[in-house]
């Protein structure tokens, strides 16, 4: 839970700030589980939840833009199966991402939830998280690849 966090919100001190608070708050609220999921599921959620409103205090503005996705050309795209990766790099670099496409590189790749459900969770248009995912993905490559 404090990894999911720490990715999203990318500073230990706030994540640990938004853990304290969701465990407080699932704890304080456990009477509204109901089990239509995991414990862990369920608590993961808030996690998010509580992290992305830590996001929203600091002011995060994602730009809503249809177009973004036939901005990125196709013979641009760097090919991904001939760089190998260390997690230690990769953390590094997720740190340069800026904030939108941090944590819909987190919540995709590393939580598992699909556009539609980054979408909802992040109140934004779903052709803005595919274009997060795509320039985030994107960046990661190239900065892994300067590196």
């Amino acid at each position: 839970m404090f990894n999911t966090s720490l990715r999203i919100v990318n500073n230990r001190k706030d994540a640990e700030d938004v853990l304290q608070e969701a465990f407080t708050d699932a704890f304080g609220n456990l009477q509204t589980f109901n089990f239509s999921s995991t414990f862990g599921a369920w608590l993961k959620k808030i996690v998010i939840n509580k992290s992305l409103n830590q996001l929203r205090k600091g002011k995060l503005v994602l730009i809503d833009n249809e177009d973004a996705l036939e901005t990125i050309p196709e013979e641009e795209m760097i090919d991904e199966t001939h760089i190998h990766l260390q997690v230690a790099k990769i953390k590094k670099a997720m740190q340069e991402l800026n904030t939108g496409q941090r944590t819909v590189l987190t919540l995709y790749l590393f939580e598992g939830y699909d556009h539609e459900e980054i979408s909802e969770i992040m109140s934004i248009a779903a052709v803005t998280v595919r274009s997060q995912y795509m320039r985030a993905k994107q960046k990661l490559l190239t900065i892994l690849k300067d590196n």
